[in-house]
């Protein structure tokens, strides 16, 4: 057992903070995801130059969402960790799983469309809000 002992509020007020940093990492990614995709077409029409620096910038700004997620999980207990834990695991199953299906299915002719990733990013999105769901509502 460690010598350092961490009060609650203290937990609480870290786990309010790292929240706070993902949520505006994830505005910043969702941000300069929305520039990289929307911008070359109507903002700069087509500039390559300013299409890899918003390449760049939403690279940089995911790097940094994904850093501070691991933070955030390392700094939740135990059972918030499993849930998340196993949210993720069931999201890269399904993504997995449902995103190789969904591109086989244009292969084959099953649809006549092009499958998007934004479809999978949707999926993926609702998969884990569910997971996490579930998992709060079993460890009640």
């Amino acid at each position: 057992m460690s010598n350092h002992q961490t009060k609650p509020n203290d937990w609480a007020t870290t786990n309010i903070k790292n929240t706070r940093h993902l949520a505006l990492w994830a505005g910043a990614w969702l941000i300069t995801l929305a520039l990289a995709s929307f911008g070359p077409k109507m903002l700069w029409q087509f500039n390559t130059l300013i299409t890899l620096v918003a390449l760049m910038l939403t690279l940089v700004a995911g790097a940094g969402m994904i850093v501070v997620t691991i933070r955030h999980v390392k700094c939740l207990d135990e059972m918030q960790q499993k849930i998340f834990l196993d949210a993720s695991a069931l999201t890269l199953g399904v993504a997995l799983v449902c995103g190789t299906s969904y591109e086989l299915m244009e292969d084959v002719k099953l649809i006549a469309f092009q499958p998007e990733i934004s479809h999978l990013m949707m999926l993926i999105g609702l998969t884990f809000i569910v997971g996490i769901a579930l998992g709060n509502a079993r460890y009640r």
